[in-house]
């Protein structure tokens, strides 16, 4: 007598995944769309500054382009089926700052200050060494959840790579703030732009293991869910460490950064809203608190509040410390909606922060209200790539990992842009892939490396038994 049996069916929780085309055409075709727009860009700063095409015209769009060229061969062999917009959008970013950054180079009077050095060639080979950086992530992390087996190494080298700056003979503190250390022969190094990375295999490895315990309420006020006592140690233990951040490196940025990526990963493990009301008020008392007694931390709330309340100091003979967020301001201003062009603008007034800092306010000066609203919507669409790579993910460590490094990333642009623009207080944090520094295009290189893994992931087709026999045995051993 035979039995008929049904065939077991295979689920995946990927968005799409099954027949998904690979679409690395489509993210060529957006490339070389990324690179003739900053090379037209060039082409016009040129025109600008000096009525011709400027000289290093084919270099630069040769180094673009081959640099970009690099990083899709890399997509192409070791992630085929990763998001098409992500490395698109961080190479146009990436072109338009190289730009920008030599604008400011043919500025005479950043030449004329004692310590000028043309920063556009270092900035095109940190970005090379950035692409370096990108296609070694693509080559040597097959798989992104092996990054969970070292979730407690994480916490330990983030905390070195935080405390490096404290060092005696070995941390630099530049203009206030002891967030570098001196590497002979490299120069200084910026070692906070990588342990945001850590930091979120940390904190994924820490919550996917954590996340039940941590949504657990022991009582309803006010229609918020207040976490268990003991359930808030973690939160009290990062808030500790983001307040001695702040307080021993005088570093704004980096303390809001390590904090609100904690309390952001926080709420999408356990989806509790206490945890976003209960991160809200501990960091404002945090940095109410330090600010009160932390000189330098106080004087960048006073040049805040008010900034030109030292432009009439300023008359007087008194030094201020708000005048670069003076010229910011003035240079948002005289750029109106559409900008006075591009090489035209007086934003080199700001003098030895123009191309890092706050590089953003010579995008708002030359290209107006309308550029800005472009560079920001075009870090909008990474954050959303990112978040939508969340979404696809098949295991709980690859969503919470690419809603950290989405969060870190978003974080970083909101701290920079808003103390630029004077919606907070300045940090020390450069604007990602547009702002002069080696640290951050390695480090930001290195986040979209990791998110297009995991998209990559994500987006494969899953297997099935018609095309791979050990497609069930697949199904089964597949880590959750």
């Amino acid at each position: 007598m035979s039995s008929t049996t049904n065939p077991p069916t295979h689920h995946t929780s990927t968005i799409g995944a099954i027949g998904a085309p690979s679409r690395r055409n489509t993210e060529l075709a957006l490339l070389v769309f990324a690179v003739a727009v900053p090379v037209f860009a060039y082409a016009n700063v040129g025109l600008a500054i000096s009525n011709h095409v400027p000289a290093g015209l084919l270099e630069y769009g040769l180094g673009l382009g081959l640099m970009a060229g690099v990083a899709h061969l890399a997509v192409r062999k070791f992630a085929p089926y990763a998001d098409p917009l992500l490395l698109p959008l961080a190479t146009l970013l990436n072109g338009l700052g190289l730009v920008v950054i030599w604008r400011l180079d043919q500025s005479k009077l950043l030449q004329s200050l004692p310590h000028f050095a043309p920063a556009a060639t270092r900035q095109l080979l940190y970005s090379a060494l950035g692409i370096a950086m990108f296609a070694a992530v693509l080559i040597f992390l097959k798989d992104h959840r092996v990054l969970q087996r070292y979730t407690y190494i994480s916490m330990f080298g983030a905390l070195v790579l935080l405390l490096l700056p404290l060092v005696p003979g070995l941390g630099a503190n530049i203009y206030g703030a002891k967030i570098w250390i001196n590497i002979p022969g490299l120069g200084s190094l910026q070692p906070g732009e990588f342990a945001k990375i850590v930091l979120a295999v940390f904190f994924a490895g820490y919550l996917m293991v954590k996340r039940d315990a941590l949504a657990l309420a022991s009582r309803r006020f006010m229609g918020l869910y207040l976490p268990r006592g003991r359930d808030l140690g973690p939160i009290l233990v990062v808030w500790a460490m983001s307040i001695l951040i702040l307080v021993f490196e005088t570093d704004l940025g980096t303390s809001l950064l390590f904090f609100g990526l904690f309390v952001i990963m926080l709420y999408v493990a356990t989806e509790r809203t206490s945890w976003i009301v209960f991160g809200l008020l501990m960091s404002a008392v945090g940095a109410v608190g330090v600010a009160s007694f932390e000189p330098h931390v106080k004087s960048r709330v006073e040049s805040w509040l008010d900034p030109m309340k030292e432009f009439t100091l300023s008359r007087q003979g008194v030094v201020g410390h708000s005048e670069q967020l003076q010229q910011a301001l003035w240079a948002f201003g005289s750029g109106g909606t559409l900008g006075t062009g591009l090489g035209q603008g007086h934003s080199d007034l700001i003098r030895f922060a123009a191309n890092s800092d706050f590089i953003l306010a010579t995008f708002g000066e030359e290209l107006g209200l309308a550029g800005i609203m472009a560079i920001l919507l075009i870090y909008g669409l990474i954050v959303e790539r990112g978040v939508r790579t969340a979404l696809a993910a098949r295991d709980p460590f690859g969503k919470l990992l690419a809603v950290g490094l989405s969060g870190a990333f978003a974080l970083q642009v909101f701290v920079v842009a808003g103390g630029v623009m004077g919606l907070i207080p300045l940090t020390g944090m450069t604007m990602p892939f547009v702002a002069y520094g080696g640290s951050s295009v390695l480090a930001n290189w290195a986040l979209i490396g990791i998110l297009i893994r995991i998209s990559d992931t994500a987006r494969r087709p899953a297997p099935t038994p018609a095309t791979n026999p050990d497609a069930e045995m697949t199904q089964v051993v597949r880590p959750s």
